[in-house]
């Protein structure tokens, strides 16, 4: 019977895998989808992100960018990162650099479905595996905690995440966050001639349709010609009632999700994925949730905050004309994110 059992396969998982076998553990990754595993993001890592990558092993291929902009009808404000550099990258390389660590540490990758778990108190068996510890790490819409019956409705308005490259030449090193009256539009340099274009907003409008509330950036990127096709996620908040059911535990997405406003879900999950397999190691499933709290809690708080004043008709308007009068503000909240 093998140590671990990690349910799925994108960054998050993947991470959970390598810091696994790192520590010496058998460990099988079980993801249904082919290789490279693509999902709608804004794919700039923080440098806080980069750095937990490194000391994977994990030395991704991508577009330095040193701070962000917030860009609004008629003010902007920026700040730089205090120590390090963001990481533009595409989603794809992001997991294919992760697979190819797994793959030399011999982490086991095999395709398949985890939709049922069932476990006693020696061992847990999904995808017709078993292992003494699972991890789950199947996303948003985890199946893994549908089935252990933690999930739970999320309030709010629906949110989504589209996504679509274009290529054209970043005009900048940092990432724009472009605020219209009910969308925000993030620009992340991915190469020397892409960039990244991901819309948060709510249902019922396209992709071209957001990005036309955003006129400044919709003449950045007129003649542009789009690298793929739109890419969709959501709805994004997702609550989930614990992040432990006996041996098996969630991390990333799957444990719960607030937005994607402030940037940190890389980094976030791979926080998360290092508290799981430390409490894997120690045979302590019941330390994890209090280091999963410990590690979000300051994504929770941020972002939670920023997505409150987002919604608020009052308040949003006023979002970027504030961080441009509060330079130093701004300026903290982006290190705190970084």
């Amino acid at each position: 019977m093998r140590d671990l059992l990690v349910v799925g396969g994108g960054p998050v998982g993947l991470a959970a895998a390598i810091g696994a076998r790192l520590a010496g553990l058998d460990v099988t990754v079980v993801e249904p989808r082919p290789d490279p595993v693509d999902k709608a993001c804004g794919e700039g890592l923080m440098p806080g992100a980069v750095d937990g990558l490194h000391a994977l092993g994990v030395t991704p291929a991508g577009q330095p960018f040193l701070g962000v902009r917030y860009v609004g009808p008629d003010h902007q404000a920026e700040a730089r990162f205090r120590a390090g550099s963001g990481l533009g990258v595409r989603r794809t390389t992001l997991q294919a650099a992760l697979g190819r660590r797994a793959d030399e540490l011999g982490v086991d990758r095999v395709r398949g479905w985890a939709t049922d778990v069932s476990q006693d108190g020696e061992r847990v068996t999904a995808a017709g595996m078993s292992a003494r510890w699972l991890i789950a790490a199947d996303g948003l819409h985890s199946p893994v905690r549908r089935s252990l019956g933690l999930e739970r409705p999320a309030p709010g308005s629906p949110r989504f995440g589209l996504r679509q490259h274009f290529a054209v030449k970043p005009w900048t090193d940092l990432v724009e966050v472009h605020w219209s009256g009910r969308s925000e539009a993030y620009v992340t340099p991915v190469g020397g001639g892409v960039v990244g274009v991901a819309v948060l907003c709510g249902p019922g409008l396209s992709f071209a349709d957001r990005l036309s509330e955003f006129p400044d950036l919709s003449a950045r990127l007129s003649g542009a010609e789009p690298c793929d096709d739109v890419r969709g996620a959501g709805p994004l908040r997702q609550v989930s009632a614990a992040r432990t059911k006996g041996r098996v535990l969630l991390v990333g997405d799957a444990g719960g999700y607030v937005d994607a406003l402030t940037g940190e879900g890389v980094a976030v999950g791979l926080a998360t994925a290092a508290a799981a397999v430390h409490a894997v190691l120690t045979g302590r499933p019941e330390g994890y949730e209090r280091a999963w709290r410990r590690e979000t809690r300051r994504y929770r708080m941020l972002t939670g905050l920023l997505l409150r004043a987002a919604q608020s008709p009052r308040v949003r308007p006023r979002i970027v004309p504030a961080a441009s009068r509060l330079p130093r503000v701004f300026a903290g909240a982006v290190a705190l994110l970084a």
